[in-house]
């Protein structure tokens, strides 16, 4: 009975730090995901572009699973709360809660398309 036992405790454990490796590995992939969102988006230097790359980065780490949507999220609010601090007569809001928007509508896992503008080169 006591080995009953034992195998059922470590197999819970066994089963729950995997379930966080499988997470932190999600929310790893999703973060560079983010990261490659923004430096097509610098590369790019496309007028118009921002809230499609918002959305495809968003998108991109959701599709990783769990980890990958808390990734986004972290990373896209800490992106405008900065964003609200280095602007303190709020002359931006406006453009933070559009790329908000474009924030979440990837996240969801709608087409970030729907933010592409005509012009975007193919390779993004």
């Amino acid at each position: 009975m006591k080995l009953f036992t034992g195998l059922i405790l470590c197999s819970l454990v066994l089963g729950v730090h995997s379930q966080w490796l499988s997470f932190l590995g999600e929310a790893y992939e999703g973060a560079k995901d983010m990261w490659r969102a923004y430096s097509d988006m610098r590369e790019a230097n496309y007028k118009g572009a921002d809230k499609y790359f918002h959305a495809r980065g968003n998108y991109d780490a959701a599709q990783r699973g769990p980890g990958g949507v808390w990734a986004a999220k972290v990373i896209s609010d800490a992106r405008e709360n900065i964003q609200r601090l280095t602007d303190p007569l709020g002359q931006g809001r406006e453009d933070s809660r559009a790329d908000q928007f474009a924030n979440e509508w990837g996240r969801s896992g709608k087409d970030p398309n729907h933010f592409r503008p005509a012009g975007l080169p193919d390779k993004y």
